[in-house]
């Protein structure tokens, strides 16, 4: 299980990119529609070299035949209305703010519990919140600065990409069961989201017309780091515990490290100012709630053994 928990940490350094080179596209005058539909259009090679390489696309490709209306759904809700929302907020808000509300998803991946028949981990949710609360402290100086309308254009979308990302994840690993490699699976899946992301590019370029040359290097950069690197990182950590909520509760919860290696991004590339006293508060809460958050699944795990 510590694999599972550093293969999630290390997921969540490369996700960060995502926010870092969201925002910084936004700054040079790049639009959401193509930071969000190049990330997936430009992950598929790469994503298809590896499986093609190690596997094959015999398996995947029978697998999506087989079951291609529950691989088209929640792969288009797993990675299209989670990364589409997620990149339209970046276009209103700062790298910061979209990192930390986009912790939102460590407690809707613990409420979505039920729906896979189990019972909501009661301690792994009060780790959580810890982790919220450290993630309000670190934007505590900010948020006297934001306006409701900037609020509403980050959150609202956010959380509709909090509740996509884990609903389409273990949606997936249900359907997908042992049959598949995590890289099978998320081949399969950035395949079965394609018909979404044409469609989006088609809406670009009559909206917005091309990608820049800038936008295009960037969003290949997003692709390579937090589409594919990050992905493969995080499915993989979560399929080491899938048959124990409360561990995939805790792989999710390490998703919190990317608020404070976006807000180092921000530091070192867009000039961001360090945070304040509150703000390392907030990190050292984040740590620890995310440290609560293994030992409690640990210590359960023993009980059960013994």
């Amino acid at each position: 299980m510590k694999k599972a928990f550093l293969l999630g940490i290390a997921g969540s350094f490369f996700f960060a990119f995502t926010f870092v080179l969201n925002r910084s596209m936004n700054l040079s005058g790049g639009s959401w529609i193509w930071s969000a539909s190049l990330r997936f259009l430009f992950a598929l090679p790469i994503m298809a070299l590896i499986v093609k390489k190690r596997y094959g696309f015999q398996n995947v490709h029978k697998a999506i035949k087989k079951q291609y209306k529950e691989w088209l759904i929640w792969s288009t809700i797993g990675f299209g209305l989670f990364y589409a929302p997620l990149s339209y907020a970046g276009d209103h808000g700062e790298a910061w703010l979209i990192a930390a509300s986009w912790q939102i998803t460590i407690v809707t991946g613990i409420l979505m519990t039920p729906l896979f028949g189990k019972r909501i981990p009661v301690k792994n949710l009060c780790a959580s919140g810890i982790i919220l609360m450290g993630v309000f402290l670190l934007q505590l100086c900010n948020l006297e600065d934001l306006k409701i309308h900037t609020i509403l254009l980050t959150v609202l979308p956010i959380l509709v990409a909090a509740i996509s990302y884990p609903l389409g994840n273990r949606k997936m690993m249900e359907v997908c069961g042992n049959q598949l490699s995590t890289i099978e699976r998320v081949y399969g899946m950035i395949l079965s989201s394609i018909p979404f992301w044409l469609i989006l590019s088609l809406w670009g370029v009559v909206k917005v017309g091309l990608p820049s040359l800038s936008q295009t290097l960037q969003s290949f950069c997003v692709a390579l780091f937090s589409g594919s690197i990050a992905t493969l990182l995080f499915f993989k950590a979560t399929d080491y515990v899938k048959s124990n909520q409360r561990w995939i509760a805790v792989i999710e919860s390490t998703q919190s490290g990317e608020v404070v290696f976006s807000l180092l991004g921000g530091i070192l590339l867009l000039g961001d100012a360090f945070p304040d006293f509150w703000g390392v508060v907030g990190i050292l809460l984040i740590i620890f709630g995310m440290i609560l958050n293994s030992l409690l699944s640990s210590v359960s795990r023993k009980g059960v053994r013994a």
